[in-house]
């Protein structure tokens, strides 16, 4: 399925905030493909890391610092200029799931069971340590982990494509948002503008780097290196209504069976954003995981701000017009009355 030629005139529109269906199209590109992305189900993720290496590996991204912290197992900390994936470690006082030591699971098919991912129905799936469970009799709760991979969201509405001053970053025909380092003059601009704090400029070369979805595995009709990699599928790629439909029934599947924490993360098109070109699904509260809990595009104002800014300029011109005529005015009547005299 490819775009379509009609679309909405691009004259008298906002297009740093408000509903943007097409954004490829908008972004000049005819005839392109759907819209891709990612939706992360954090529900089975286990930590592995395995998308963190896929994606250092594919686009040579430099090491960046494997640091304990104290705070967290988590080595890479967050995102950044060379970590385009992280995925967090979030140790709760909460249920740890009903888990039982002395249970054999010698004849359970890890790989079987890892191969279908969140495809699997949650009464069949093993327990993990996200798993809800009530407190035991003597009312210890025991932890749990939350586990998340995050990414660059590619927004519909890029403030940090807004923001370049050389065009070193633009929206390609996938609806993604990629950076030409042969362009990027490290300004930084792009930094503050994230509202979810992603892109960022690298010491070493002194540009801004961040995830690109892997714009040259998707020409080649390939998917991401991380979602290739995720044993468990909690990474999911494809055209970006139908993961917004698959992760919907996931939610609904999660409440159905009591895992009433379970929320969508970024997929709303009518969000501070526009939505975001990669979502994910949530056991807790956005902050937990580190993510704002409303983000909005931080150049959404910018138009009523230049209207706001010409009016006072167009005021003040005004105004030193008047003092000028006045003095003016002022100096023909004293001419006029010397004569007199």
């Amino acid at each position: 399925m490819t775009g379509t030629s009609e679309r909405p005139s691009l004259i008298g529109r906002n297009l740093l905030a408000g509903a943007e269906p097409d954004v490829a199209g908008d972004a000049g590109h005819e005839g392109h493909p759907p819209r891709v992305g990612f939706f992360t189900d954090t529900s089975v993720c286990i930590g592995c890391k395995a998308c963190e290496v896929a994606c250092k590996e594919w686009n040579a991204v430099p090491e960046d610092g494997l640091d304990f912290t104290g705070m967290s197992f988590d080595n890479s900390q967050g995102l950044g200029a060379s970590t385009w994936r992280h995925v967090a470690f979030i140790e709760q006082s909460k249920p740890l799931g009903r888990a039982e030591a002395a249970v054999d699971h010698g004849d359970v098919d890890v790989l079987a069971l890892a191969s279908r991912g969140s495809g699997t129905p949650v009464e069949e799936a093993a327990i993990t340590p996200t798993s809800p469970a009530f407190p035991s009799p003597d009312g210890q709760t025991g932890l749990r982990w939350l586990m998340a991979s995050d990414v660059c969201k590619h927004c519909t509405h890029a403030a940090c494509l807004d923001v370049c001053p050389t065009g070193a970053l633009f929206r390609t025909e996938f609806g993604t948002v990629v950076v030409q380092d042969d362009i990027c003059n490290g300004c930084g601009y792009c930094v503050p503008a994230c509202p979810y704090g992603v892109i960022d400029v690298r010491p070493g070369d002194g540009g801004a780097h961040k995830c690109t979805l892997c714009y040259d595995r998707l020409g080649a009709g390939q998917e991401p290196a991380c979602a290739k990699a995720c044993p468990t599928d909690s990474i999911q790629f494809g055209p970006l209504d139908e993961l917004r439909e698959r992760a919907a029934a996931r939610v609904e599947e999660l409440h159905r069976v009591g895992v009433e924490d379970a929320r969508l993360y970024g997929h709303d098109p009518e969000d501070g954003v526009g939505g975001d070109g990669a979502f994910f699904l949530l056991l807790d509260e956005p902050e937990v995981y580190g993510l704002p809990p409303d983000p909005v595009v931080t150049t959404r104002d910018l138009p009523s701000m230049w209207r706001h800014a010409g009016a006072a300029a167009l005021t003040l011109l005004g105004g030193v017009a008047a003092v000028f005529a006045a003095h003016a005015a002022q100096g023909v009547s004293g001419r006029r009355t010397g004569r007199r005299r």
